[in-house]
């Protein structure tokens, strides 16, 4: 199983390894680079290989337990399981027994979403109370140099970096990742599943959306179907009065030849324009973390 390719780099700072009386962490300062998770980068550039899992691999598995055990099995008790898919509290005992069970103690956990020094801490006291004391916390989640500096005082072994380092802290990026919503289960049916992270929490099932104008012209909400296919929700969105937001770019693994090229990108800037002229007032107004147009989501039966 390849590290995740969410962290581009891996940075550790003195360990913290029990919430007995011992020296403060060294601060952010001391990091220092311990490797990478990006594979091309580590193959080309002979550059230690080092990372976790993604929420993906968790949500393919029945339980995070049979996840756990799946990738200690691979890679043994030492390595680094990411615990907030869904409790972090039950993560961590679950990380903990899947290492045990394998015969080994757990090299460290990853948490990667809510109050990141909050959780650090109670982490930290959970691990100890579990006579984990040499498990290691590792973090993630869109960290900068004033992240990293808030995490001074938490007990927090090593940072994943990935966004801000390529692109530079202040500068915009559009932050796209990707997201399971649906697997096949051992049956061969078809099985929603979501992430369920404090901050980060996903909607299970597959969606179709799409646009509803008011009679001004202007986007009123975003319309999400969950549970139906491309070619029924496009039906629907046009029973509904909404225009469909998404475009088959591969279709039975082939690429869409209309989608390459510069005509591509010439269609591509002219649907952004009018994509953008249907915002109403109050999108253009908003401030990071404001809802530029409300979103509904709507259950297929």
């Amino acid at each position: 199983m390849p590290p995740t390719a969410a962290p581009a780099w891996i940075w550790a700072r003195a360990a913290h390894t029990s919430a007995q009386p011992s020296p403060l962490p060294a601060p952010p300062s001391s990091a220092v680079s311990q490797g990478t998770s990006d594979l091309e980068a580590a193959k080309r550039y002979g550059i230690r290989c080092i990372g976790t899992a993604a929420h993906a691999f968790t949500l393919l598995h029945d339980s995070e337990r049979d996840a756990f055990d799946s990738q200690v099995a691979k890679l043994g008790p030492g390595t680094t399981l990411l615990v907030d898919t869904y409790d972090i509290r039950q993560g961590v005992i679950n990380a903990v027994e899947a290492a045990r069970a394998a015969g080994g103690e757990l090299g460290a956990v990853r948490l990667d979403s809510g109050d990141l020094v909050a959780e650090a801490f109670k982490v930290r006291g959970q691990l100890d109370a579990m006579g984990a004391t040499t498990t290691k916390i590792t973090v993630t989640s869109d960290l900068d140099e004033y992240a990293i500096a808030a995490l001074g005082a938490a007990p927090v072994d090593s940072y994943g970096v990935g966004t801000k380092l390529v692109t530079g802290s202040g500068v915009p990026t559009a932050a796209l990742v990707y997201k399971v919503v649906q697997r096949e289960d051992g049956n061969g049916a078809i099985v929603s599943v979501a992430k369920k992270a404090e901050s980060k929490s996903t909607v299970g099932g597959r969606k179709v959306a799409g646009r509803i104008m008011g009679e001004d012209g202007y986007a009123t909400e975003e319309l999400l179907l969950v549970g139906t296919s491309f070619e029924e929700g496009q039906a629907l969105l046009a029973e509904r009065g909404a225009r469909p937001l998404q475009v088959q770019l591969v279709r039975g693994g082939e690429i869409d030849a209309d989608a390459w090229g510069p005509e591509a990108l010439s269609r591509a800037q002219e649907h952004h324009l009018r994509a953008r002229n249907e915002l109403p007032y109050q999108a253009w107004r908003l401030s990071e973390g404001e809802v530029a147009i409300p979103t509904r989501y709507e259950q297929v039966d």
